[in-house]
């Protein structure tokens, strides 16, 4: 009864006509951004958070919360109609939803994405709702061990999931940890790496930062691989007409990919470090191997769609949970977003849901209005949003340059910070050029300072002696995480390089037809 009482406030709260406006603001600017390939929630919501300032902390975070998850279905409707995917985790998306749109059913295959986000989502944020007290109860018993321990455990995470070479994923995340420690030592109260200048007395923002990494990063990025050159082959969609609306066979086919994709979904992000990539590539998988005709999958099979958008979508909601009860964010996005938090002196973790339950039950209950006003927006507005995907990225990228200096500017009025941010832009897209992880940077910075300081806790606590990790049951269990995570290239190359011997050792099959030939 808790949960439905603290809910139904939640839901009160949500819908006070400030922050609906800004709810509907979000969604549709996550929308307008998931459409712009080039651009993700993470880029997104860097670039939009400086416009929230003078909010209130609710209706920002509601805003930039919906930028998040309206950025997946953004994300779809170039990956349907031009073969792009807006972002990551609408890769999976192009498989079978653009070899859908080029057989005349673009119209279906987007609203058969729409419904399935929306069910994804629904479920998503109703797991959210039932296990982020349970989980913040759990973890009310960490101390600084658990909580150091916490931090480790989602940056290995997000470097050995989603990096492709772990090394220079380790790199990534040491080198937002050394940005981390720009400022005031908070052991001894000396200035650290400031060469003298008073703006960075209180360390590098992280908005600077994230804008470059993201925002100009990105841009940069397309621009080298020739975004400004592209000739893109748009399929139109026109509402209204039988062609616009799926048939009873797409509902038929796709119903059970909509439940295991939300399922999949949530929980994989749940897991730091895997996040809506992830889910959506393994949703793929998983249709593919259960499908009665797999090999209609890549030539224009609906649940090859509709399972990575039900899993991609669900993540979002999966990947609040370490967020709000933690304060664990595991990608780009949930980095940002937990910025936002800091930025407004909210400190997510265990203590989030008791100290400000009006706040996160609001963002929890705006959720599910968010996921309903996407529907409508999605099934009626398709034709609209599609147009965006027309404009040329020669036009775009300048246009978020200036959004990306401005934003930056607008936070502290600070040039200094300015030419951060340009430079984590460069820097953003050297990283990309040579294979870094520009996620794990940014969530290293953000967690440095806690990472830091429960540290500094933990050691002081045990007198400088790090067995204190092996004398508490809840630090053990973490440790041992760690460790299997540490150890877990190692067993996959392992597994690898015995497949490959038993694939060699496997005698040769031959043809009956042939052995049974006379040779005359």
């Amino acid at each position: 009864m808790d949960i439905l009482s603290d809910l139904i406030n939640g839901i009160g709260n949500a819908v006070s006509p400030a922050n609906l406006l800004l709810l509907c603001a979000g969604v549709f600017l996550g929308m307008v951004v998931g459409v712009m390939p080039g651009l993700g929630p993470s880029a997104g919501i860097a670039i939009l958070l400086p416009l929230t300032f003078g909010l209130d902390p609710t209706g920002a975070i509601v805003m930039l919360a919906a930028v998040y998850y309206g950025a997946m279905y953004g994300g779809t409707i170039t990956s349907v109609l031009i073969n792009t995917p807006g972002e990551s985790a609408t890769v999976a998306s192009t498989f079978d939803g653009y070899p859908l749109a080029r057989q005349g059913r673009a119209g279906p295959a987007l609203v058969m994405a729409a419904i399935a986000s929306f069910v994804a989502g629904t479920v998503g944020t109703l797991l959210l709702t039932l296990a982020a007290p349970v989980t913040a109860a759990v973890a009310t018993s960490f101390g600084p061990p658990e909580l150091f321990l916490v931090v480790m455990a989602g940056l290995l995470m997000l470097i050995v999931i989603v990096g492709k070479n772990r090394l220079l994923g380790a790199i990534s995340a040491l080198l937002g940890f050394a940005l981390a420690t720009v400022g005031i030592d908070i052991g001894g109260g000396e200035q650290r790496y400031t060469f003298g200048s008073a703006q960075l007395i209180n360390g590098i923002d992280f908005i600077p930062v994230a804008i470059g990494l993201f925002g100009v990063g990105e841009v940069l990025w397309a621009l080298y691989n020739g975004g400004h050159l592209e000739r893109l082959q748009y399929i139109g969609v026109r509402a209204g007409g039988g062609r616009y609306w799926p048939t009873a066979r797409d509902w038929a086919e796709s119903r059970w990919a909509m439940v295991r994709g939300s399922l999949l979904g949530f929980f994989v992000g749940v897991a730091p470090g895997a996040g809506a990539t992830v889910a959506s590539v393994m949703s793929y998988s998983v249709e593919k191997s259960v499908a009665k005709k797999p090999e209609k999958f890549g030539k224009g099979a609906m649940p090859g769609l509709v399972g990575p958008e039900a899993a991609n979508n669900a993540a979002t909601s999966g990947a609040m949970v370490p967020l709000l009860t933690l304060g664990l964010p595991g990608s780009a996005a949930t980095a940002v977003l937990l910025g936002g938090f800091l930025m407004w002196g909210l400190q997510p973790g265990p203590q989030l849901m008791d100290q400000n339950p009006d706040f996160a039950w609001g963002l929890i209950a705006s959720m599910y209005l968010g996921n309903a006003i996407l529907l409508v927006l999605n099934v009626f507005c398709i034709p609209a949003f599609a147009s965006v995907a027309r404009v040329p990225f020669r036009v775009l990228a300048p246009i978020i340059i200036v959004l990306c200096v401005l934003g930056t500017y607008t936070v502290n009025g600070s040039i200094i910070e300015v030419g951060i941010m340009l430079g984590c832009g460069v820097l953003g897209f050297f990283m990309r050029r040579f294979g870094f992880v520009p996620a794990a940077t940014v969530v290293a910075l953000v967690l440095g300072p806690l990472a830091e300081e429960t540290l500094r806790q933990t050691l002081i606590i045990s007198r400088g002696s790090f067995t204190i990790f092996l004398h508490r049951p809840a630090s053990l269990l973490l440790v041992c995480v760690v460790a299997l995570l540490c150890l877990l290239p190692l067993i996959s190359a392992a597994i690898r390089r015995r497949r490959a011997q038993l694939r060699a050792e496997r005698p040769v099959e031959t043809d009956p037809s042939k052995t049974n030939e006379i040779e005359v």
